[in-house]
């Protein structure tokens, strides 16, 4: 039978309802400013009614209501909504940092500034000019000295820049590995605390608000998705397809230093020692950046001063000074292969066992517009493996050149100022192959070997591979010529000759022949080395120095614009993304303000209830009687 005080519970019920209502309206109030914050909402339901139908109950109406009673506090959160966000959360991430890191890279040239590497190689060659009007002038001289020693200093300074920007990438990919390390431990701490509340039946709806900003913080320096559905009780998170964080479970990664790579650390799992490849995310522009685009923005001014050393020093050797002496390099390159065959020791066992040569020529004068009149197939080592170049007999020298260069090798082809053919190691993009050191060379036919004088013998067996020593025995030893590779980056470790520092007048401007110069005042040599400038000098015989330069500077710019535009865009649709949710979960205080009201309501009539249903019982206890 329903008990005298009844009423007293339900009104009882009521009162801590609606004051659990008005607490958590409070508690959305309060929290109406913090940061990733979802506003809640208490949920109402009727208690359990007494006498439900069965066989053995009171000869009473059934159903008889208990009043009202909390079911559950919910936060407001769109989870199709938070994965978009996860997703572009890595988008985002990613972009941002190629913007940061491009816009470094774009002030390292200094363009169009007079310290800039172009300006300087202009006043370079300028100088060599004026040198050759006036070959017996000593101030002349020095001052080619003095514009190339500023050229050096501008390179060093273009070099050592690049090099301190991978260097800070480097760092910022060991922070952020500890980062997202950091963040998937909190995150399965974070899983196991709810699993245990929600075990108990609660709803921790805080800490899957903080799980939920750890979330977007880790999506935004790798590239994740999170699954919600799969189980209720056990979030996952994968990258990759791998597992990264279940439940309270979680993986780390790690660093490891290469030396393929210059000494510059690999994420690998701490598990299993595999290497990461992430796809986005911060860290996924880091790795990129720092070996990809850095690494090629200083191959490529490695490249530039590789061939702009070669050019120079090819001319300067053959000219003779004012003391008349000849065969002086202008420009020192160090460290440098000392194995007069390019013989090095490549596993560092202590026994040569490869071949690091830069420059191989043939020995015959050939003609750009003459038919070759054969057939065959060259064979050059490429950035994954052999490139096949095909020639034909009614291809032009010309045309057989060109064809090498956008073969896709990594080595490049040109006819020299004596009309030789001339091929030279590029820079590589496989960290374990070094650069400006050609790997394979091979003709199935005769270009390479009778036509331009380079090969000994066509086929495999003619082959110049460089993992041998003594690979220079394949060159045709009657007039092809090579020169050893640098072991560290021109750009770098370029010197002017000190021995033409200490005497200017060894500096080569006049030509000669038979080992005798033709003169004091000839300056034909040093009108040749200024007329670089103006030459097709660099890859493929298609760019001048000036044009590759510029060429460097306009990517650079381009490549930064592209990020810059898409990190806008990103920005804007991450905006639109959070203002969504901000109206789905964002705590607006005039309607928490009218909820407020309904509970204050609510509770006091539950009160009024209380007391109009006390009095009904001090009546019947306290004024009824005899």
């Amino acid at each position: 039978m329903l008990s005298t005080f009844s009423g007293i519970e339900i009104g009882k019920r009521g009162v801590i309802a609606h004051t659990h209502g008005l607490i958590t309206v409070g508690h959305n109030l309060n929290n109406a400013g913090v940061e990733g914050y979802s506003r809640q909402r208490i949920e109402f339901k009727a208690s359990d009614p007494i006498y439900l139908p069965g066989l053995n109950r009171e000869e009473t109406p059934g159903h008889i209501g208990q009043g009202m009673e909390v079911y559950r506090i919910e936060r407001i959160r769109d989870m199709l909504l938070e994965g978009e966000i996860v997703k572009e959360t890595g988008n985002q991430g990613y972009w941002e940092s190629m913007d940061k890191y491009f816009h470094m890279l774009g002030q390292v040239y200094n363009e169009p500034t007079e310290h800039s590497i172009r300006f300087l190689m202009d006043s370079f060659f300028s100088s060599w000019q004026e040198l050759s009007e006036n070959p017996t002038q000593m101030g002349k001289r020095e001052a080619v000295l003095k514009h190339s020693q500023m050229l050096i200093d501008g390179i060093h300074h273009g070099y050592l820049r690049f090099k301190n920007i991978r260097d800070s990438l480097e760092q910022d990919v060991i922070g952020t590995v500890q980062q997202v390390n950091t963040l998937t431990k909190n995150i399965a701490a974070l899983n196991e605390q709810i699993q245990k509340a929600m075990a108990l039946g609660d709803n921790p709806n805080d800490l899957k608000d903080k799980r939920d900003m750890h979330i977007e913080e880790l999506a935004k320096l790798i590239d994740i998705t999170v699954n919600y559905n799969q189980d209720p009780d056990e979030l996952i998170i994968y990258t990759n397809g791998r597992h990264l964080v279940q439940g309270k479970q979680y993986l780390q990664f790690d660093t490891r230093k290469t030396e393929a790579n210059e000494g510059y650390s690999l994420v690998i799992w701490q598990d299993t020692g595999e290497v990461e490849q992430f796809r986005g995310g911060k860290l996924a522009a880091l790795l990129e950046m720092r070996d990809v685009e850095v690494r090629g923005e200083i191959q490529k001014l490695d490249l530039m001063t590789m061939n702009f050393i070669d050019l120079v020093n090819a001319v300067h050797l053959k000219g003779y000074g004012l003391n008349e002496k000849t065969d002086i390099n202008f420009f020192n390159e160090y460290p440098y292969v000392l194995n007069a065959n390019g013989n090095y020791d490549r596993d560092g066992d202590g026994t040569f066992d490869s071949s690091y040569i830069f420059r191989i020529a043939g020995q015959h004068t050939l003609d750009p517009q003459a038919l070759i009149g054969i057939r065959g197939t060259l064979t050059l080592s490429g950035p994954t493996g052999d490139v096949t170049v095909e020639y034909y007999p009614t291809d032009t020298v010309a045309e057989v050149v060109a064809r090498i260069n956008l073969s896709g090798s990594e080595i490049s082809a040109r006819l020299d100022e004596e009309g030789r053919l001339s091929l030279k190691g590029m820079p590589t993009a496989d960290f374990n192959n070094p650069d400006f050191v050609i790997r394979h060379i091979e003709d199935s036919g005769e270009f390479l070997v009778g036509y331009s004088g380079l090969l000994n013998a066509s086929g495999a067996d003619g082959a110049y591979d460089w993992q041998q020593v003594d690979a220079v025995n394949s060159l045709r030893p009657d007039g092809a010529t090579f020169a050893v590779a640098p072991l560290a980056h021109p750009a770098g470790w370029i010197e002017v000759n000190q021995q033409l520092v200490n005497e200017s007048a060894s500096i080569a401007t006049a030509s000669g022949i038979n080992g005798r110069s033709e003169g004091p005042e000839d300056g034909s040599v040093a009108l040749t080395i200024a007329d670089l400038r103006y030459k097709q000098v660099m890859i493929g015989d298609t760019l001048t120095l000036d044009n590759y330069f510029a060429d460097l500077v306009a990517s650079i710019g381009l490549r930064g614009q592209e990020a810059s535009r898409v990190h806008e865009t990103e920005n804007l649709i991450m905006k639109n993304h959070k203002d969504l949710r901000e109206s789905i979960s964002g705590v607006n205080i005039d309607e928490e303000l009218s909820i407020m009201l309904k509970f204050q309501h609510g509770y006091a009539a539950a009160a009024r209830f209380i007391t109009e249903f006390d009095k009904m019982l001090d009546l019947i206890i306290n004024r009824m009687g005899v």
